[in-house]
């Protein structure tokens, strides 16, 4: 199986997270939503598998390019 690193595309806070370790996700769904400069970004699964951590909580500040979750299909 392999791990499929989830990054933020946006530097921003962490506004909502939709999904928790455990989850069964499918490509394009959302996983988190990250608020910057009053827009609502989501972050989707890029690949279907199973959410293994989510390493943000909500108003946790990201950057960009910072892992944000971890997928294993």
């Amino acid at each position: 199986m392999a791990k499929i690193e989830i990054r933020s595309e946006i530097t921003g806070t962490v506004w909502q997270v939709k999904a928790k370790p455990g989850d069964r996700v499918e490509p394009g769904d959302t996983l988190i939503v990250i608020e910057s400069m009053k827009m609502e970004i989501p972050v989707l699964a890029e690949d279907g598998g199973t959410v293994q951590e989510i390493l943000v909580k909500e108003k946790d500040p990201v950057a960009e390019g910072q892992v944000v979750a971890i997928i294993e299909d």
